[in-house]
């Protein structure tokens, strides 16, 4: 490695001078693997026993709840290596793309084990443990890793404990190793902080949408606004809306694929797509259908079918979108909110578990449940509300990772 290289390209003031190029087997003295047991299907809190899963360090930040619960006494005591605070936990066998993920742990979680395929990198008496963990989980570090994996599976790699603790990398003197990893975790704490206020309302709002929307066979939800009373009618979804889907678009139309006319594909329904201008809209010889802003949009075809969303432009759409466009005295927001909730439903149903495409027939023919006009936009109102809280926390958890990954390729060499 050449001495330009030995730099990071941005650092904290008062440090400078050149990295020194060591082994990992400076810092960590020993990589202890847990073993397999049998398990449960549900996560353990942390008052019970419970065996990680590879998934808990996928991203690079641990998810103490990724976990299967152990509640057998053979099987508890058979038990090994619990997750303790200043280690490493890192994926020594996974899919060619995992294979190498890890995250540090900055506290203990006594009753959380691992299996065989996780190792716990255990600090050497020198060195900042939490420095290294950034180090092996920046790009650079995991790609070192991923070089490390042999196996001749093309779905699972395994790195050997030899060749990790023989893995060289650059490192800076021990006080500007903490500065940067008190840096690194500050940043992981925040992203945690906003995961799990994102990962809240999520939960929230399922948990709203089972109880404010009447289950089958029911007339009236399990809780509503104060206010309202009395049986919610059922009525056929094309009976109090209009919707229609569109063709293909003419072969070479100009229009279409200039901005002109903004062409919305079933994947970017829920597209934030309002930065599109529209200069012109003709249909010249086309089959495909115009849609106004605010009508929703529901995919019919492939992969993304029972997907629904707001168009948020004026634009387009071929066979695989239906337009629906609510009658009078019917909210769009409260349409929207029971198409999302009984999207599995819709699926299974007329899918054959999720395999082929819907038609608009049957998403017409669907059979809703409806109070009167005002119990349903009060409804359609705090879904959507907590639709943008939950869009807000996912950006802000965007921009924080995005910093992240931006500081862990300049801040190291």
């Amino acid at each position: 490695m050449s001495a330009e290289n030995k730099v990071p390209a941005i650092r904290f003031e008062g440090f400078s001078g050149e990295w020194e190029e060591c082994t990992l087997s400076k810092f960590v003295s020993s990589l202890d693997a847990g073993v397999s047991v049998n398990s449960g299907d549900k996560p353990a809190n942390e008052s019970e026993f419970g065996i990680l899963k590879t998934s808990c360090v996928t991203n690079g930040i641990f998810e103490p709840y990724e976990n299967k619960i152990v509640f057998e006494t053979e099987e508890i005591n058979r038990l090994k290596e619990p997750v303790l605070k200043n280690t490493i936990i890192i994926s020594r066998m996974n899919t060619p793309t995992l294979v190498g993920a890890n995250a540090y742990i900055d506290r203990d979680f006594e009753n959380y084990y691992l299996p065989d395929r996780l190792w716990a990198a255990k600090p050497a008496s020198i060195g900042d443990l939490q420095f290294i963990a950034y180090i092996l989980g920046s790009s650079k570090g995991r790609a070192a890793l991923s070089e490390l994996a042999t196996g001749t599976s093309g779905s699972m790699k395994n790195i050997s404990k030899p060749s990790v603790f023989e893995l060289k990398f650059q490192v800076p003197k021990d006080s500007e190793q903490t500065k940067i990893g008190e840096y690194f975790q500050q940043l992981d704490s925040l992203i945690a902080q906003h995961q799990q206020k994102h990962d809240k309302l999520l939960n929230l709002k399922k948990a709203l949408l089972e109880k404010m929307f009447p289950k089958q066979g029911a007339t009236e939800p399990a809780i509503r606004f104060k206010g309202f009373s009395g049986a919610w009618e059922e009525k056929v979804l094309g009976d109090i809306t209009e919707s229609y889907s569109g063709g293909t678009p003419q072969v070479g139309n100009e229009k279409y694929y200039k901005g002109d006319i903004p062409f919305i594909r079933s994947a970017e329904i829920n597209k934030n797509t309002t930065e599109l201008f529209i200069s012109g809209l003709g249909l010249e010889n086309s089959s495909a259908r115009l849609i106004s802003k605010g009508c929703i949009l529901y995919a019919l075809y492939g992969a993304t079918s029972g997907e629904v969303g707001i168009a948020k432009i004026n634009g387009a759409i071929n066979q695989a979108i239906l337009a629906i466009t609510p009658h009078s005295e019917i909210s769009v927001e409260f349409i929207r909110q029971w198409l999302r909730k009984n999207k599995s439903q819709i699926i299974s149903t007329y899918l054959q578990g999720g395999q082929g495409n819907l038609s608009g027939g049957i998403v017409k023919s669907l059979v809703i449940a409806q109070p009167h006009y005002e119990e349903q936009t009060k409804i359609g109102t705090l879904f959507k509300h907590l639709d943008t809280l939950i869009t807000q926390h996912q950006a802000q958890l965007n921009k924080l990772n995005n910093i992240k990954q931006a500081c862990l390729a300049k801040m190291f060499v």
